[in-house]
């Protein structure tokens, strides 16, 4: 795994670990110290990592409001008048 990826899930869950149970604490802790000395996470660890990130870190959908902030086109305008 790339150092870049690890990187990326670390910056993630920083906000998380308040809601961390104990046992996934203690485990963040240990892995963010390998990933501070520079160490790559071997194949378990990343699991791990990835494990947490799956479970704290929800991707929810982007709503388009685009609909709401749109200027009336000029065919609307004239109909109004």
């Amino acid at each position: 795994m790339s150092s870049r990826e690890q990187k990326t899930y670390f910056e993630v869950l920083k906000r998380y670990t308040q809601k961390f149970e104990s046992r996934e604490l203690e485990d963040y802790k240990m892995l963010l110290k390998r990933h501070k000395d520079d160490e790559d996470l071997d194949k378990l660890s990343m699991q791990r990592l990835k494990a947490l990130h799956e479970k704290y870190h929800v991707n929810r959908e982007k709503k388009d409001y685009d609909k709401y902030f749109t200027k009336p086109t000029q065919s609307n305008t004239d109909t109004e008048n």
